[in-house]
């Protein structure tokens, strides 16, 4: 037994030793052999090497297959790292990513990191492509693509494969969402000019960073309450909607007169879920298959919003049959030339009603999950029932103005003020009058009167007196209601009334008339019998 073991260690020496010489006289081999007998050589020592060598490799690709987007498990394995192994690395590298909100440390290239999972040890080397020569490329990230490089023995495969790398890349998404910066995405108009690697993009971002919060909101505690708890638990349900086979998506309606706080409850939203918000104007939308397109290139963890829904597109049948009767007056002035505002309203926005309607709930909203739809509207009233329907817009929320417990918010918010003896008064009218939070909030800021600003109390001063103002326009804009109306009912009232009379004298007139013709009837039919009498008489006719 000894005698085999003796003979297995001899033929493995002798392998390694054939092994150390093919490496030390390649670079000899690599100039003077041609390239096919080369490449075979070099594929049976890849061969060999992998045979002897106990290890397995991964590469994990910066572009992977496409071109033009950089690989999400590549990003995902670059964050765990920097987050998991980075302090264990000698060499690191410091960067501030595109949408991250402090600096990123990522380890170098070319670097060993050492990492481990349920007792298994695993190696991670960054490397980097090394760039082509003599090749003129029209894209350049190809010269300079980045790669990780997995190694770990062969008897942890299963596990490597099965549970490691589903484990880095939800712990590396994470750490991605953790560190980002939210955006604020609008999408592109047709035909706009956007950069070499954007160019195929449906959306433009900037960074979102409103500083709104539902602490900082303006609105009734118990409303804010039942919309925090209605948020918190879409948040939570992803595993509820796959049971209940609903796709993972929740749509709010915003309405209420203007000022009301519809955009900042909106903001507040974002913040407090830590969502990115999508800004989706119609207008600028051709057609509902552009529609789809823009939804499915939104991300999970995303608000869409479409503010003034009513006055973005035509989306009503009434609506469309006015254009209708509009186009068909106007048939009569088809030779006259168009000015350049009526040519691009003929080349608007033609999404349809059952365009959006599929965009809310069709078969593509299921594309993704964890999306939240928002409409706003300053009139409800407007708005088609059959787009504002539970399952579309699922919560309605009513932005009112400004009420006490609003206002007291606001007060804090502004002036640092808790309770005051104004308080009373303050209340008393915004029982009494209609003013928004964005009113209220503008009487509430400390503005700077020569060259020195206002306290608290002369803040609170000048809202009283802007509610007293506005409670004497508002009575004064009722009374001149009333004397129109008052005129308008006169006004009616002697139009009925002239009527009437008119009516009056034209039976009056048509009376007499009749009686004129009757009597010139009676003296016809007098005239008559006097011919007819001197007819038998013998006498000479009249």
């Amino acid at each position: 037994m000894a005698m085999g073991m003796m003979e297995n260690l001899g033929s493995v020496s002798t392998l390694w030793s054939a092994l150390v010489s093919v490496l030390l006289f390649w670079p000899v081999v690599n100039n003077h052999v041609p390239a096919g007998l080369r490449q075979w050589l070099s594929t049976m020592v890849d061969k060999l090497t992998s045979y002897l060598s106990p290890y397995l490799h991964v590469t994990i690709s910066e572009y992977g297959h496409q071109r033009f987007r950089r690989s999400d498990f590549f990003l995902a394995v670059e964050a765990y790292l920097s987050h998991a192994c980075a302090r264990r690395a000698r060499k690191l590298r410091a960067d501030l990513g595109k949408d991250a909100r402090t600096v990123q440390i990522t380890v170098d290239d070319h670097q060993e990191v050492t990492d481990s999972f349920r007792g298994a040890t695993i190696w991670w080397y960054p490397s980097k492509k090394p760039p082509r020569t003599n090749v003129i490329s029209f894209y350049p990230r190809d010269d300079d693509a980045r790669f990780y490089r997995l190694v770990f023995h062969r008897r942890h495969r299963d596990l490597v494969l099965d549970a490691y790398l589903p484990h880095v890349l939800a712990e590396g998404r994470a750490v991605t969402i953790r560190n980002r910066q939210r955006r604020l995405f609008t999408n592109n108009a047709p035909g706009a000019s956007t950069s070499y690697y954007s160019r195929k993009s449906v959306w433009s971002h900037v960074p979102f960073e409103h500083p709104a919060t539902f602490d900082t909101l303006a609105m009734e505690p118990a409303d804010k309450d039942a919309i925090l708890d209605d948020l918190t638990a879409f948040r939570d349900s992803k595993d509820y909607y796959a049971k209940v086979g609903k796709a993972w998506k929740r749509g709010y309606l915003l309405h209420g007169p203007p000022g009301t706080g519809k955009s900042t409850m909106i903001a507040a939203m974002a913040n407090f879920l830590d969502y990115d918000v999508y800004d989706l104007e119609l207008t600028a939308v051709k057609t509902n298959t552009d529609l789809r397109k823009l939804y499915i290139e939104t991300t999970g963890k995303s608000i869409i919003v479409i503010e003034d829904i009513d006055c973005s597109v035509d989306l009503t049948a009434k609506r469309s049959n006015d254009k209708k009767k509009k186009k068909s007056s106007d048939e009569d002035d088809d030779d006259k030339p168009k000015l350049p505002t009526e040519q691009e309203k003929d080349e608007a926005s033609k999404v349809t009603l059952s365009g959006l309607l599929n965009f809310i709930d069709g078969l593509w909203s299921a594309c993704g999950g964890e999306r939240i739809i928002i409409f706003t509207t300053n009139h409800k009233e407007k708005l088609d029932p059959a787009l504002i329907r539970r399952g579309r817009m699922d919560v309605h929320i009513e932005m009112s103005y400004c009420r006490f417990e609003a206002f007291k918010v606001l007060a804090k918010n502004y002036l640092g003020v808790e309770q005051h003896e104004m308080f009373v008064e303050i209340r008393r009218l915004l029982e009494e009058i209609d003013m928004s939070p964005a009113d209220v909030a503008e009487n509430l800021m400390p503005k700077a009167s020569k060259g020195k600003k206002r306290d608290p109390d002369a803040c609170l001063a000048g809202l009283i007196e802007a509610l007293n103002k506005a409670k004497v326009e508002a009575a004064e804009a009722a009374k001149a209601k009333e004397e129109e109306e008052a005129a308008a009912a006169k006004a009616k009232e002697e139009e009925e009334a002239a009527k009437a009379k008119a009516a009056k004298e034209k039976e009056k007139d048509d009376e007499a008339a009749g009686t004129k013709h009757e009597e010139l009837f009676v003296l016809d039919d007098r005239r008559d019998h006097i011919c007819q009498d001197r007819a038998r008489s013998g006498s000479p006719s009249l």
